[in-house]
């Protein structure tokens, strides 16, 4: 079926042979209403010259409807043949086409059926123009919505192309409700009216009218039965293809396009559903780029919550990580090499901190400040944090590209937004990332390279804390006092 409807959309002959099958339906209404009338029984002595007189102008409304067709096919469909798009104007037309059809089938119709009940009462016995009149008016406008919904069908392919080109565009005479009149008067309500116009005349016999009866509401069973099921699987595959498309969005496959097939209501909902997907995907990657840079579990925080500052005061873990020499490394390596070396030590860095539950709050050049408790408390952030300063120096040492020093610290701090209206950033302000970054200083002249405060230490499990002895008592600059530090002890011991 879609094949044939390719090649008639696209055959230069094909519009016309459209509407020239379309107009043979309502012709053969009119035959079957005047053979089921009694008026070929009653046709008197001069039926050859009512043959000839009656056949003038249906011949010359064919001839003339055909003529426009071709105009039609060879002025608005040109694009099919050069192998582009349509233009607007052209893609406009090519929505209106079945509406304008119809309109021009009705047209040419009309003085046709009015002719042919002139004849037939002039050049037969049959004399109830009445009759006559309704059954072929209503033959006509069966012709008429036959040719709309072949050519609704007709166009279908080549709607994805008009939405490309006018966008999501919906033309009144094409909503799935003039859709579903139109088919509703073809199948069902005209050949009803033509049963009730045959019955009602009084000339003809009963048992013809009991016949005419019957054969038209077998003909309207036929054609009411094949044009509801088309007229159901036009609005039924597209519906179980988007249910489909949506199905597969919820489960987060969002490379989902559906095909518009539509200039109706259902055309709007598969771009919808397409838009949908296009803007599921720009959010997640922006959520993506946005966790890159703030780290997923404040990216979740600000996207989750409003844009007011907020905050709180609470204890957390802070690990600082610096590199050693980086002034001399950056000036005796080339820029690149040495950024390379330093992002597969961040990787590092944040492949330890977010397998044990916390944050990389920010990188400061050849730094990070790692916090574990915040934004997302943790009933024993301590553990954590000396775990993954552990495994950091392990697998730096291990890669021996580059030499850091590493300091944990805890306490309270402030852990929220800070900035602007139009600009906030989630940060930490306490005295436990400032000891954090002093005993990172320190660290890297320590045999392990880590050091961390004795509060950390007294927070850990005691599984966590047999793997670190004493270090020294340190006086760390800002800081009053003496700090008493911890290092890791060695594999070997």
């Amino acid at each position: 079926m879609n094949r044939l409807v390719r090649w008639a959309l696209r055959s230069y002959w094909g519009l016309a042979l459209v509407v020239i099958t379309a107009n043979m339906i309502g012709v053969a209404a009119i035959f079957l209403v005047s053979w089921a009338g009694g008026v070929f029984t009653r046709i008197g002595d001069d039926w050859s010259d009512a043959a000839v007189l009656i056949l003038i102008y249906p011949v010359l409304a064919f001839t003339l409807g055909i003529g426009i067709a071709l105009y039609d096919r060879r002025r608005y469909m040109r694009w099919l043949d050069d192998n582009r798009k349509p233009t607007p104007e052209e893609a406009r037309v090519l929505i209106r086409l079945p509406a304008a059809i119809t309109v021009r089938a009705i047209i040419l119709w009309t003085p046709g059926v009015v002719l042919t009940v002139w004849l037939v009462d002039r050049f037969t016995d049959y004399h109830n123009i009445a009759v006559l009149l309704a059954g072929f008016a209503l033959g006509g406008l069966e012709a008429a919505g036959a040719i709309y919904l072949i050519l609704d069908r007709l166009i279908r392919p080549a709607v994805p192309i008009i939405a490309a080109v006018l966008g999501p565009t919906v033309h009144p005479s094409s909503t799935v409700l003039v859709r579903v009149l139109v088919t509703w008067a073809v199948s069902g309500a005209l050949p009803g009216l033509i049963i009730i116009v045959v019955l009602s005349d009084t000339t003809t016999p009963a048992s013809d009218r009991v016949r005419a009866a019957w054969l038209f509401s077998i003909v309207a069973l036929g054609v009411g039965a094949l044009a509801t099921a088309l007229l159901a699987r036009s609005v039924a595959t597209p519906m179980r293809t988007m249910y489909r498309a949506l199905d597969r969005i919820t489960r987060g496959e969002l490379d989902v396009r559906v095909p518009v097939g539509s200039a109706s209501e259902i055309g709007r909902l598969e771009h919808s559903v397409n838009e949908l997907a296009a803007t599921l995907r720009e959010q997640m990657h922006t959520e993506d780029v946005f966790g890159r840079h703030v780290g997923s579990t404040v990216a979740e925080r600000a996207l989750s919550g409003s844009s007011d500052l907020t905050g709180d005061v609470r204890i957390v873990s802070a690990l600082f990580v610096d590199v050693t020499g980086s002034v001399q490394l950056s000036a005796e390596m080339a820029p690149e090499d040495f950024v390379h070396k330093l992002n597969r030590l961040l990787a590092t860095v944040v492949a330890a901190t977010e397998d044990n539950g916390g944050l990389v709050n920010k990188f400061a050049g050849d730094a990070a400040l790692c916090i574990f408790g915040a934004p997302s408390a943790l009933q024993d952030n301590a553990t954590p944090a000396l775990r993954a300063a552990r495994r950091i120096r392990d697998e730096v040492v291990a890669t021996g590209e580059l030499d850091v020093g590493i300091g944990v610290a805890r306490g309270q701090v402030f852990a929220g937004d800070v900035g602007a209206d139009t600009r906030l950033e989630f940060t930490v302000i306490g005295d436990a990332v400032n000891e954090a970054a002093r005993l990172t200083t320190v660290a890297k002249e320590a045999p392990r390279r880590v050091l961390v405060s004795d509060a950390i230490w007294q927070a850990a499990t005691p599984a966590e804390r047999a793997k670190w002895k004493r270090y020294k008592d340190l006086r760390l600059r800002g800081i009053p006092g003496r700090t008493r530090t911890w290092t890791d002890i060695s594999p070997g011991k």
